[in-house]
């Protein structure tokens, strides 16, 4: 059940509308479903003998503002508190005197009309659909006093969670204030009206969050915003520094031909230029310097070696978010991991891109709550999002889905591990966002997968028999657990048999390496634990996501990889002898 609640200044004309025919949807047996006294005219279903609805409209509305009127000049210019209670489209209908309960207990809730109080301010439902009720009040009570109405949204909204638990309808989650800006229902019928696919304010806060998404610099935001065809308006102080900012989209124009602009904090509160100065403030870390940068092969591809580095960075925020970190470090963590989320979104191939912007326009509710993330360091993180930005698209760079596939498969676990930590902070909103993200993410990670799992598990058929039953043996040891437990004999393991099978031609112990894959995190929330575990050997081993390419043995005189514990990051990684060798031809396997 959703209010919406707005002020006005016309009682008549807002009557007028309510029993109207209606400018979208069509309005039907308007008529009263409940009013401050009970006996209100209703000029839907007038009974006296001559009826007459615009004459039963004009005794109704001059009832409802009589207190207005005698308040005079001491009267609220937006006198009118109109407010629209709609229930969801899988709701039963209400009956009229169930909605009157419903209107009632908001104008009690909101202090209009407290119950038992002969003073309250006049008030009117009008039913005119089968889903929602209008609720008009003139705000001036009886002994001409304005009522104290502080807070009435947030009010309203507890109500309704109130009154869904009771009769049996939807219960949505209880809101913030941390929440965007949302549409009006006038945004909404424009975009309709001009052919667009969403209001204008969706459109821009979307592309604001891209450009900002790895930005190192305001000067780089900005001409990020230009470059995606916005236009921009900067406000500066006296100092000549920047203030603030507004976008448009090209061609939205109100009635008099002027562009419609938007703030950046009416598009959402991390939006505005200040906190927008505080994300910019903690900068990107150099990419010649990152420690997960230096790591990544010459012979992989700019995009594949970006998301190879930013499935470590992704692995450790929700190391982070699963641990006892504090509040404002995990929170900064959110953030940046929907940079990252955006990232991917404008750099992905059109099979996941539909997927992936879903993901990230659902993650970034995740990233708002009143935890406020200062004085944590994300330049890991954000300078992940630059490098995959900087690095460019990954379609027909000798990418083939891969190291998509594999950040992915980390994002997932990153994104439930946030609506855990959400949900554990009573975030409802923010724990049902990520929950919703990792669904999306789930459907991109299938279409970036198809393919390069496909020629694993086909090279894991292919393996001589013996090779073969030695490494399901492995997996069937490292994995005991029912409900983890590899079947020998299905294909379901045969990508991670071939997986185990690359890795120890390039040098590494299987076991101990799928040990060390297998404890650097939870494997319960996978919806695969077979292809989690593909994903994180074959980045521990550094292994070719893109199966087609050849693995390489180390260096000769190198010695067999050890694990090496981070006890920074409570997660085990390989020291530099377990890296592969660059590329010496003499070191590579033969061919099969």
């Amino acid at each position: 059940m959703v209010p919406k609640i707005r002020r006005g200044s016309r009682t008549h004309g807002l009557l007028v509308y309510l029993y109207g025919p209606g400018k979208r949807d069509e309005h039907t047996d308007a008529h009263l479903v409940g009013s401050w006294d009970g006996f209100a005219p209703d000029p839907g279903r007038d009974t006296s003998p001559d009826p007459d609805p615009k004459v039963t409209l004009a005794r109704l509305s001059a009832a409802l503002d009589l207190r207005v009127k005698q308040a005079g000049d001491s009267a609220p210019a937006q006198h009118v508190w109109h407010c629209s209670v709609r229930t969801d489209p899988g709701d039963r209908n209400l009956t009229d005197a169930e909605w009157n309960t419903v209107a009632r207990r908001l104008v009690h809730a909101v202090n209009l009309a407290p119950e038992g109080d002969p003073d309250g301010c006049r008030w009117v439902a009008v039913r005119h659909a089968d889903d929602h009720i209008h609720i008009l009040a003139t705000m001036v009570r009886g002994d001409l006093r304005r009522p104290r109405m502080n807070y009435d949204f947030k009010k309203a909204q507890a109500e309704c969670r109130s009154i869904e638990k009771e009769v049996g309808l939807r219960q949505l989650k209880p809101g913030d204030g941390t929440g965007a800006k949302s549409t009006t229902s006038a945004e909404r019928f424009k975009a309709e009206r001009t052919g667009r696919p969403e209001a204008p304010r969706e459109t821009l806060r979307e592309a604001v969050r891209q450009a900002l998404a790895g930005a190192a610099t305001e000067e780089e935001f900005f001409t990020r915003l230009r470059e995606a065809g916005l236009r921009v308006k900067i406000r500066n102080a006296p100092s000549g520094d920047a203030i603030g900012y507004n976008v448009a989209l090209p061609g939205d124009r109100n009635r008099e031909g002027t562009p419609i602009w938007y703030p950046g904090s009416k598009l959402a509160p991390d939006l505005s230029l200040p906190k927008i100065h505080r994300r910019l403030a903690d900068g990107t870390a150099d990419q010649t310097t990152h420690p997960t940068a230096t790591s990544g092969r010459p012979d992989w591809s700019p995009p594949a070696r970006e998301r190879r580095n930013a499935t470590g960075i992704a692995e450790r925020a929700a190391i982070l978010l699963d641990s006892d970190s504090d509040d404002d470090e995990a929170a900064a963590q959110l953030t940046g991991i929907g940079e990252l989320l955006d990232a991917v979104t404008q750099t992905s191939p059109a099979a996941t891109r539909a997927e992936l912007g879903a993901a990230a326009r659902s993650f970034e509710r995740a990233t708002r709550s009143h935890v406020r993330a200062e004085r944590a360091d994300t330049r890991a993180i954000r300078s992940a999002a630059r490098g995959i930005i900087q690095a460019g698209s990954a379609l027909g760079r000798g990418e083939d889905g891969g190291t998509t596939a594999m950040l992915l498969s980390t994002l997932v676990l990153v994104t439930l591990a946030a609506a855990r930590w959400h949900s554990a902070r009573g975030h409802a909103q923010q724990a049902h966002a990520s929950r919703q993200t990792a669904e999306h993410l789930r459907a991109a990670y299938r279409q970036a997968a198809a393919t390069p799992m496909q020629a694993l598990h086909n090279q894991g058929r292919a393996l001589p028999e013996a090779e073969r039953r030695t490494h399901q043996a492995t997996i069937r040891a490292a994995l005991p657990e029912a409900a983890m437990r590899a079947d020998s004999s299905s294909t379901k393991t045969d990508a991670l048999t071939a997986t185990l099978a690359q890795a120890e031609q390039a040098g590494h112990d299987p076991k101990a390496l799928l040990k060390q894959a297998i404890g650097m995190r939870e494997l319960g929330t996978a919806d695969d634990v077979n292809d989690v575990l593909v994903w994180r050997l074959r980045r521990l081993a550094q292994l070719p996501a893109h199966p087609g390419e050849a693995t390489r043995r180390p260096q000769a005189g190198t010695s067999q990889p050890k694990a090496s514990t981070n006890r920074t990051n409570n997660r085990t990684t390989p020291t530099a002898a377990a890296r592969p060798a660059a590329s010496d031809p003499r070191n590579r396997p033969p061919r099969r």
